[in-house]
């Protein structure tokens, strides 16, 4: 985690948007008075500081994790009171999240009040993207962090001011690692994994695949042209988590898409959300 591989060093976290100092829920408290970004900093500067210990540094990570954890139960209690599906979805860079959300987006938005949090280290081109269905979109550049947490999403959150009965997807930094050990308060992680990635993703990287509920195998219009085994990929992924679900589908051919909206649609049903 961030703590050994050093993400956040010199970290420019950025907001595309404003907080409406007006809009308030549980985050404000907290982010205002016990944690700031310059906090996050200056555990990533020690957790490589000479003679830092490795006992040291777990538990360096153990607080940092452990104060995430505060904010992601900020914003699970947000969504809970807004009655809103929230969905973290992880993945490698290159997987077709994007894609899959502008396709999902293009068929939903209609039916319901749609809204996502980007993530990227840098640029705006992926929530330019979102934006162009017609959706709002938060951006939040990482600069050099490898993941969201819980308090930045809260921010965008402020920023959102959503309705009730939202179906909100977070699309988080591209990578297998980080991402799995940062909640930010989702009903469900769910990971996308690309054929043209190898099926030997959810055993090279199980945290993350033990922590999602869902893995969408995406691109699956390439098999073809590829040397991919499917079932030998979902046997990894059972391996890693027997109790996650496998969808199958193509993003840009549609082939597969009605799976995936489905368990959408379950999903909202549970949190009461109706749609037309």
């Amino acid at each position: 985690m961030c703590g050994v591989c050093g993400c956040g060093e010199g970290l420019n976290h950025s907001h595309e948007h404003e907080h409406d100092p007006q809009h308030g829920h549980a985050h404000e408290h907290r982010h205002a008075h016990a944690h700031s970004h310059s906090q996050h900093h200056h555990h990533h500067e020690h957790a490589h500081a000479p003679g830092l210990t490795p006992a040291r540094m777990v538990q360096i990570e153990q607080d940092i994790l452990s104060a995430n954890n505060r904010y992601a139960d900020d914003n699970r209690r947000y969504f809970g009171e807004r009655g809103m599906l929230a969905l973290n979805l992880v993945s490698s860079p290159g997987s077709g999240k994007t894609t899959l959300l502008t396709e999902t987006i293009l068929r939903l938005k209609d039916a319901l009040n749609i809204a996502v949090i980007e993530g990227d280290q840098q640029t705006a081109r992926d929530a330019d993207r979102i934006r162009a269905t017609g959706v709002p979109a938060v951006q939040i550049n990482t600069g050099k962090g490898c993941h969201l947490d819980a308090h930045r999403v809260g921010h965008a959150l402020e920023s959102l001011n959503l309705p009730k009965k939202s179906l909100l997807f977070v699309e988080n930094v591209g990578n297998l690692v980080c991402p799995s050990a940062f909640d930010l308060g989702e009903a469900h992680k769910v990971v996308i994994l690309s054929v043209t990635e190898g099926e030997d993703k959810p055993i090279k990287y199980p945290d993350m695949f033990h922590a999602a509920d869902l893995m969408i195998l995406n691109k699956t219009d390439l098999l073809p042209y590829l040397d991919f085994d499917v079932e030998q990929c979902i046997r990894y992924a059972k391996q890693v988590n027997p109790k996650i679900r496998v969808l199958q589908l193509s993003a840009k051919t549609g082939e597969g898409m009605d799976n995936w909206l489905k368990w959408l649609r379950a999903e909202l049903d549970l949190q009461g959300i109706g749609y037309a």
